[in-house]
């Protein structure tokens, strides 16, 4: 059998301008996910990890590591805490990469559980080496990315509830995620380039867009985003439309507030 894959990449062009990506049946029977990159195609496995192998008989380098700093905190109570050196942190990152390239793709096919299942994976990747690695550069080197990440799971988590109409609880994943964002700008000091942050302002974009949508979410959580909203356009000294989000929150209060009866008088 030839190994020359130049007719599987002659039947699927590569686009520059958008992300290709499609699912195969696999020559095993199981279910492949494929990603077209400009030097050929990424294939990758559906569950597990992307390259469908076990490292030290674990499900991830990440799972094993984990697993490793469990055994270490049991054995050690009082010893120095466990540590990541910069070969561990590398090899955490070069599989991290891997499942970055099937979150993309799962996302552009829609398989949203799938990319809230593998973002999620990687918030908790994120998490664990800002608490393990030896070197602050490490630290740093994964969590960059932790707004586009969280973004991505908000995104993954709440759009599917949107289909199904339930608007509330798509709000609170996408107002879960903003707070995120806020979090992380906090950590690092950084919270007065909250204007600046793209992820931060396309969950904001969003939250408005599904209020103004007409979808039928409950006045309290339309006025629990208007307050953040509120909070938001005082921040940014944007005094008219603080005024109109005020007016807003008003008119939805007096929705929410129950009509007194005669007898209470």
């Amino acid at each position: 059998m030839s190994q020359d894959i130049s007719s599987i990449l002659t039947d699927w062009d590569y686009d520059p301008d958008q992300i290709s990506a499609r699912i195969v049946r696999g020559d095993d029977g199981r279910e492949k996910i494929q990603l077209r990159v400009e030097l050929g195609i990424l294939q990758m496995e559906i569950d597990g990890r992307p390259d469908g192998t076990r490292p030290e008989n674990s499900e991830s380098w990440l799972d094993y590591e984990v697993q490793r700093q469990q055994v270490y905190d049991l054995s050690h109570p009082d010893g120095p805490p466990f540590r990541l050196d910069e070969a561990q942190c590398m090899r955490l990152w070069r599989e991290g990469v891997q499942y970055y390239h099937r979150y993309v793709a799962f996302w552009h096919l829609e398989q949203y559980e799938h990319c809230a299942r593998d973002t999620a994976r990687t918030l908790r990747l994120f998490a664990f080496v800002r608490t393990h690695a030896e070197q602050e550069r490490h630290r740093v080197y994964f969590d960059q990315w932790r707004p586009y990440v969280t973004m991505m799971h908000a995104r993954a988590v709440a759009t599917p509830l949107l289909n199904n109409k339930d608007v509330d609880q798509a709000l609170q994943v996408i107002d879960s995620g903003i707070e995120a964002i806020q979090e992380f700008l906090d950590d690092y000091g950084q919270s007065e380039r909250a204007r600046e942050c793209a992820e931060l302002i396309s969950l904001e974009r969003w939250r408005d867009e599904v209020l103004r949508s007409g979808q039928a979410a409950s006045p309290q959580l339309k006025v629990r985003a208007l307050r953040q909203r509120l909070e938001e356009a005082v921040a940014a000294e944007e005094f008219e439309e603080a005024a109109r989000l005020r007016d807003e929150i008003r008119r939805l209060g007096e929705e929410i507030r129950p009509a007194r009866n005669p007898g209470d008088e």
